[in-house]
This record gives C-alpha cells, structure tokens and sequence, in this order.
C-alpha cells in the first residue's frame, strides 16, 4: 500500500464526505476545518464565516488503487468547482473550493487536471478551485463525522454529475 493525503473543500462537508468515502482506494476519511486563522475551531464558529476556514474532507488513499488525479476528477464531479464561496444552498467562504496538498507533485497534478478541464471546455465557467499547500486540520466535533451514515435523511448537496472530462 502507499498512502497519500490530501484535504479537499468543496461546500458542505457531510455529503462530500459520504462520496468521497465509497471511492475504492480511499481508506480514511474525516471532516474538519482547514485554510483559516483560528487555531482549534469549531463547527459553530466556522459557520460564522469569520474564521477563514473551509469545511474541509482528510482523504488518506492508496496511490495503488486511486491515483491523485482520479480522486481530483472524482471531485470536480460531486461539486461545482467554478461557483466562488457557495455551493447549492450554502453560502460563505466555508463552502468554498479548494484543494489543500501536502506534496509538490499533487500541486502539478492538480493544476494541470485544472488546466486540462477548461481547455475542454465542458463546465459552464473556469474553475476556480484554490490551490493551497496544506498546513493545518481541526477535526470537527463527533457528530459530524460520517454523518450522512449516522443520519441517511440529512441534508446534501452533493451528488455525482455527468461529465466527461476526457474528451
């Protein structure tokens, strides 16, 4: 096995993560916060918008079974990339976009995926995901871990678009 992380936002975190989990080749997941200025932030202060933090999704995977690239395109299909702070009915800089990497190569990977996707032209606007080398995680409170599995009815909005990004 070889293990990679990488942290990824891209709105609410609850149905994000619920995808992201399913994918084989991931084998860990966790929601929390990262990209802010608030050290130990909780949900209810994420959610006032004022601590500089995105809902963020831990994803450990193994490069063997999912390479960096397919989990990123994975990605751009369960949210829409090019809204900037919003995704569905959630607004704020918490839901935004963003790709936190913990390697060098993730940030040429992601960038070119990125350049690739709008080129072909296939999404309404460019993507706008932000590119950011990871420094912090605050794992968010027990409740929200795995919640869409702890509560099948909760809210998403998150769901797996059509789109081909290989054309």
């Amino acid at each position: 096995m070889t293990i990679e992380t990488v942290y990824l936002a891209g709105g609410c975190y609850w149905g994000l993560e619920d995808l992201l989990r399913k994918i084989p080749g991931v084998v860990e997941t966790a929601v929390g916060f990262s990209g802010g200025h608030v050290k130990n932030v909780s949900y209810r202060e994420v959610s006032t918008g004022t601590t500089g933090h995105a809902e963020t999704v831990k994803v450990i995977f193994d490069t063997n079974i999912l390479s960096f690239t397919d989990l990123l395109v994975f990605f751009f299909k369960i949210h829409n990339p090019t809204t900037p702070n919003q995704q569905g009915n959630d607004i704020g800089t918490q839901y935004r976009s963003a790709i936190f990497v913990t390697t060098n190569e993730q940030v040429f990977l992601a960038e070119d995926l990125i350049k690739k996707i709008d080129a072909l032209g296939v999404l309404r606007h460019k993507i706008i995901t932000e590119i950011n080398t990871f420094n912090s995680f605050f794992p968010a409170e027990e409740n929200h871990q795995k919640y869409l599995e702890k509560y099948p009815d909760g809210y998403t909005c998150h769901f797996i678009r059509d789109i081909n990004f290989t054309r």
